[in-house]
């Protein structure tokens, strides 16, 4: 494992911080404030824009998230620096969301459409609530909206996937291993492999998925288009 860098160790104190809090502070009421809800929400404030990035579901997700923040992300912020290495980490963070919000947009959109506007009046209204109590419409359709729209996104996974993709792009044979399959794959193959992977997942919908995997797209592809572009025109940090 590397030396742990700044920008990695602060980010790495401010998630746990962040998870701590959720703890003594009950995961219902921090998720309703800090986590990122849909824009039509009756839960969404602007903060949680921000606020998302470092608020996590679970023990497991922290520790996997801030697994891999650690090793890939000291590495590339030895190699960048601190400042253009934090811009890319947030950068990566936005594309998450804005990935994220813009399927659930044009999903929300569709379903919409197919339903009475009693019924959607009735859902923006009350269907926070419902799902606070651990149920959801009945209808599939309906159900399926008021999970977009009030099921809260967390965690930094967008943001660790730019990191990812980045790590990839700039230590291309460096070999890496999934925990559930220990055969070392180098960086260059297993990185577009994991996005074909989240592409498949994302696209399917499956019911016992509640990944946001257009989160780690998005958070993948903003990473990609930003060296891109310091490729091309260079960095000012």
């Amino acid at each position: 494992m590397p030396p742990i860098t700044d920008v990695v160790k602060n980010l790495l104190i401010i998630n746990v911080l962040f998870f701590v809090a959720t703890m003594l502070f009950g995961e219902s009421a921090m998720m309703d404030l800090l986590a990122l809800h849909y824009p039509s929400s009756v839960l969404f404030k602007p903060i949680q824009l921000v606020t998302h990035f470092f608020m996590h579901g679970g023990f497991m997700h922290i520790a996997f998230n801030m697994f891999a923040l650690v090793m890939f992300g000291s590495a590339l912020e030895a190699m960048w620096g601190p400042k253009r290495f934090l811009f890319f980490y947030f950068v990566s963070a936005i594309g998450a969301f804005l990935l994220h919000f813009a399927f659930a947009y044009f999903t929300i959109e569709s379903l919409t459409a197919q339903l009475p506007a009693d019924a959607l009046a009735k859902m923006y209204s009350q269907g926070a609530q419902i799902l606070s109590e651990g149920k959801n419409y009945s209808d599939p359709a309906l159900g399926k909206l008021n999970a977009l729209i009030n099921v809260p996104m967390v965690g930094a996974s967008g943001a660790i996937y730019g990191l990812l993709l980045g790590f990839g792009m700039k230590f291309p044979n460096v070999e890496l291993m999934l925990i559930f399959l220990p055969i070392p794959i180098k960086a260059k193959y297993f990185i577009p492999v994991l996005i074909v992977i989240e592409l498949f997942l994302g696209f399917n919908e499956f019911s016992w998925d509640n990944i946001a995997h257009f989160a780690h797209l998005g958070g993948a592809l903003a990473g990609f288009l930003l060296i891109l572009y310091w490729r091309k025109f260079g960095s000012k940090f």
